[in-house]
């Protein structure tokens, strides 16, 4: 991996002590607030979120951060207080942070629910599993999970609001999706270019949602 060579007018920080000179200490709360398996309030919140990212990093440091969603109440399956199940439906088959668990099974789990700007962290580690006696609980729309992510939990906690509060995430009269050329516009540029940019957003017009599960 080829370092990339500071710039003259930065002033790198590159030692714990310097970092902590800059951003400071946690405070008390901040820094006891972690727990080593669920209670009942996580439980609650996960059975809300209806969307996570996943990080990973394979065993030379490359990292992947990857979108996980379904309905509320089926993103994750709870086996028990300290292990948790995130399923895998069709999409792309790059499977870049599965590849990594591979190799690497530390991962990081950052839970939403819509409209709070807190939110769930959950760090541990992973193993994928391609058939469980759990899976038919994890079938939505009456079709099964292709593998499901096994996490055993490590570390939960709450992540203060302030970033969504920065963001305004939820605030819509901030929205501007058109701010950004469509999906369709960045796969016709990028990833399909033989096909002409109607046949690209046909695509992902209406028809695209019914290939979810």
């Amino acid at each position: 991996m080829v370092a990339v060579a500071p710039s003259v007018t930065e002033t790198p920080v590159t030692t714990l002590d310097e970092l902590v000179a800059v951003v400071g200490e946690p405070n008390e709360v901040a820094a006891h607030k972690v727990q080593t398996r669920l209670h009942d309030l996580h439980r609650q919140w996960l059975e809300a979120s209806p969307f996570c990212i996943l990080a990973t990093s394979d065993a030379e440091g490359r990292l992947d951060a990857s979108p996980k969603g379904d309905p509320a109440g089926q993103l994750v399956h709870v086996l028990d207080d300290t292990t948790i199940v995130i399923a895998e439906r069709p999409g792309n088959r790059r499977v870049d942070g599965y590849k990594n668990v591979l190799s690497n099974p530390h991962v990081g789990l950052i839970f939403l629910v819509p409209g709070r700007d807190d939110t769930l962290r959950v760090n541990g580690r992973a193993r994928l599993v391609s058939e469980a006696p759990w899976f038919d609980e994890l079938a939505v729309k009456g079709r099964r999970p292709i593998l499901g992510l096994v996490v055993d939990v490590e570390e939960v906690f709450t992540h203060c609001s302030k970033a969504f509060l920065r963001a305004q995430l939820w605030h819509p009269e901030t929205w501007e999706p058109e701010a950004v050329p469509s999906r369709a516009v960045f796969s016709h540029t990028f990833e399909r270019k033989d096909e002409t940019l109607a046949e690209v957003e046909a695509h992902y017009g209406p028809t695209y949602a019914e290939q979810l599960y």
